[in-house]
């Protein structure tokens, strides 16, 4: 049998913690920032992992991660 492929989408917006689950960035964060507060670009920067109902999803794309 072949080897899976990646999705190299995914792979560039997920990645795997030691306790098995994915973390990710947020949205909203890439242009049109000037109306936005500060406060909630600052809290956008940090990461947050992916919820129950997504992780069997994203582990289908990332077959090796």
């Amino acid at each position: 049998m072949p080897k899976m492929k990646t999705n190299r989408g995914a792979a560039k917006r997920f990645k795997k913690n030691a306790s098995g689950n994915f973390k990710r960035g947020y949205a909203f964060k890439s242009h049109i920032l000037t109306k936005m507060s500060t406060k909630r670009k600052r809290n956008l920067r940090g990461t947050e992992a992916v919820g129950s109902a997504d992780k069997k999803a994203v582990k289908r794309l990332l077959p090796y991660a």
